[in-house]
């Protein structure tokens, strides 16, 4: 079976070759250059009403970019608001219960303290007694139960709340906004269409800055640091290389093997550790996907002849 080198082999193999055509010293590493993307997705469901993201528009952070439709969403408010007014209506009804039992039940307990003195005096029956206190026990159990009923209906009313809440949060992100300034790359979405919640709508990236992801042995390390600067040299066409400035700003702590498809046993014996150059994009020269290479360390000038 024939086996393909990766996109990352041939980049570096162009980068190689550009570097020889032009005659100037070998580079440090080879690399490709790589963004971090957002993808951006519905945070509900339901039909696009408006989406505005083309490929290739510039957006800012926060800009408006796509509506979903929140019909459903405003009648599911409308009928947990309804369900939370029944709700508080009967709270007002148990407590208005709770205190016409209360007053009863303070009339029934002095009927049962006087009633208790006369029988003590044997000018009451036990009969009479026994009615007093049954009466006396029977609304204090009531009262017990209304206050049940009316914590039960507090809970009811508290969770219509917390849904009425939840379905509003849910309205408010039906109007998607740009999370991040950048460049649109790719939209998976169109207005018309109906989403889910989760669904990719576009995807962005800042393109102000780019990333040149590159390999150096173990050899090199002791000559990077973090936030040193660096010379870039990215292929402009025709064997026109240009210079650009970079910073290091990520080397990786773990070593790895050299990132090719078809590793032979001397292949596996070379590590190399990832090494992560911020070079800016001012003009847009720098595409995502194109190679470069990095030269770490200023090289001696030729003695003079």
């Amino acid at each position: 079976m024939r086996r393909f080198p990766s996109a990352l082999s041939r980049g570096l193999a162009a980068a190689s070759l550009l570097a020889g055509c032009a005659g100037g010293p070998k580079p440090d590493a080879y690399g490709n250059f790589e963004a971090t993307e957002v993808v951006v997705s519905a945070q509900t469901s339901g039909q696009i009403e408006r989406f505005t993201p083309v490929e290739g528009m510039r957006l800012d952070r926060g800009a408006p970019v796509a509506l979903i439709d929140t019909t459903q969403l405003a009648l599911e408010q409308r009928q947990l608001a309804a369900q939370r007014a029944a709700a508080g209506a009967r709270s007002t009804e148990v407590g208005e219960q709770l205190r016409a039992l209360q007053a009863q039940y303070e009339v029934a307990r002095r009927a049962f303290e006087r009633t208790s003195r006369l029988h003590a005096q044997q000018a009451a029956t036990s009969a009479q007694l026994d009615q007093t206190e049954r009466e006396y026990r029977s609304l204090a159990a009531q009262i017990e139960a209304a206050r049940a009923q009316r914590q039960s209906v507090g809970l009811d009313a508290a969770a219509s709340e917390a849904r009425v809440a939840q379905v509003r949060d849910r309205m408010s992100r039906s109007a998607v906004t740009n999370p991040e300034a950048g460049t649109v790359l790719t939209t998976y979405a169109r207005a018309g269409e109906v989403v889910q919640a989760g669904q990719p709508l576009y995807k962005i990236a800042n393109l102000d800055t780019l990333v040149l992801r590159a390999y150096v042995t173990g050899g090199q390390l002791s000559t990077i640091r973090l936030g040193q600067a660096v010379e870039v040299r990215v292929d402009r066409g025709a064997k026109d290389l240009v210079t650009l400035p970079g910073t290091v700003s990520w080397i990786s702590p773990t070593a790895e093997f050299t990132p090719t498809p078809v590793q032979t046993r001397d292949e596996r014996a070379d590590l190399v550790y990832a090494v992560k150059v911020l070079v800016p994009n001012r003009d847009g020269m720098i595409k995502i996907g194109m190679p470069g290479d990095v030269t770490f360390a200023a090289r001696p000038a030729p003695p003079a002849r």
